[in-house]
């Protein structure tokens, strides 16, 4: 049974998030600044699948409570009752390795939102994640690289695209210079289209913007 850490902050918020990171949670560590003080938003509450995951501390560290989930509990229902305990009204995806469930889609019918290192459809798919994907880019010599951030359905990489941002690739770019400026872009553009997202229901962008 899950057993959510104790809230350190009450939370009065109309929109609570719950994020979810697999790793070093740079991404998730930009949503607890952005929406700090924010006046509607908040987050709730960071789950991860991994126990070893840096998102961990950074959670700690500002005080947002967390929780590790295994595969089990993620099929079986406790993350979603863990998610309703603690008010979760939209589900953001911040480097989540594994495959959403269809009874969590069900439960947040366009409600979940993720980001993707690379300009979807391209680089898409199971396995496609981190530094693979820049490795494969490099690869393909492509000319540009970005993000997509979209919503998520049963399908890896496959929701609806709500925002794509763009940076060049220059002839020396190494596929560590190619991250580099994937993850300028997704601390820049990420926090502030999940807000418009959460309170329009939309995003006032059109994909491929530069």
């Amino acid at each position: 049974m899950i057993q959510l850490f104790a809230f350190f902050v009450a939370m009065d918020k109309k929109y609570r998030l719950a994020v979810f990171a697999s790793g070093s949670g740079t991404n998730a560590e930009r949503f607890f600044l952005h929406f700090k003080d924010h006046h509607s938003i908040g987050v709730a509450l960071l789950l991860s699948n991994n126990p070893q995951a840096f998102a961990l501390q950074r959670a700690r560290r500002a005080g947002v409570p967390s929780q590790v989930f295994n595969k089990e509990q993620l099929g079986n229902g406790e993350v979603l009752r863990c998610l309703q305990q603690a008010g979760a009204t939209h589900i953001v995806l911040a480097g989540f390795l594994w495959l959403v469930p269809e009874s969590l889609i069900g439960a947040y019918p366009g409600k979940i939102i993720n980001i993707h290192p690379a300009l979807l459809p391209k680089y898409g798919g199971k396995g496609m994640y981190g530094q693979k994907v820049h490795e494969a880019v490099k690869a393909a010599n492509e000319k540009e690289t970005g993000i997509t951030i979209h919503l998520v359905d049963r399908h890896y990489d496959k929701g609806p695209i709500l925002f794509q941002a763009k940076a060049k690739i220059g002839p020396g770019d190494t596929p560590g210079d190619i991250a580099g400026k994937v993850h300028q872009l997704e601390h820049e553009h990420y926090p502030r289209v999940v807000e418009e997202w959460v309170l329009t229901g939309t995003v006032p962008f059109s994909p491929g913007q530069m």
